[in-house]
C-alpha cells in the first residue's frame, strides 16, 4: 500500500476530530452551562471583535498548508514522500486549529452573554474555514 493509503484515513479522522473539539465548548454549554453569564454582559462584543480579527490567524496558516499540499502532491512516489507526508499533516493541525479560533471565542462569548446570532455565525466560520484543510481529492 501508497503511503497515501495509509495516511488518507489519518487525515480524515484527525480533521473530524479537531472539528468535534472546536465545537465541544459551546455544546457542553449549552448542555450544562450556567443559567446566567458569569462574565460581565460588556465582554460580548470584544469577545466578537476578538473572534472575528481571530479569522486573520488563518491566513499565514492556510498559505503553509497550501504549500504543504503541493511538496506533497510532488513528492508523491518518491523518496522523499514520507516527509512530506509529515509536513502536510503538521500544517493541516496548525491550520485547523487557527481555523477554530473563532468558535472557541464563541464559546467564550456564550459566557458573556453573547446573543445566538453572533455565536452562530462564528461557528459557521470556523466550520467553513475548516472545510479548506480537508485533504484533496488529487491526494487521496
Amino acid at each position: 500500500m501508497s503511503q497515501a493509503g495509509v495516511q488518507r484515513p489519518a487525515f480524515a479522522r484527525r480533521w473530524w476530530g479537531l472539528l468535534a473539539v472546536a465545537l465541544l465548548p459551546l455544546a457542553l454549554l449549552a448542555a450544562f452551562g450556567p443559567e446566567r453569564a458569569p462574565l460581565p454582559d460588556s465582554l460580548a462584543m470584544p469577545l466578537f471583535v476578538a473572534a472575528l480579527l481571530s479569522m486573520f490567524v488563518g491566513l499565514p496558516l492556510f498559505r503553509r498548508y497550501k504549500h504543504a499540499l503541493i511538496g506533497c502532491g510532488r513528492a508523491l512516489n518518491s523518496p522523499g514522500e514520507g516527509a512530506a507526508w509529515s509536513e502536510l499533516a503538521k500544517a493541516q493541525r496548525n491550520g485547523l486549529l487557527g481555523a477554530l479560533l473563532p468558535a472557541w471565542f464563541a464559546a467564550l462569548g456564550r459566557l458573556a452573554d453573547l446573543h445566538g446570532v453572533p455565536v452562530l455565525l462564528l461557528v459557521f466560520a470556523s466550520v467553513l474555514i475548516a472545510i479548506l484543510y480537508r485533504l484533496p481529492r488529487q491526494l487521496r
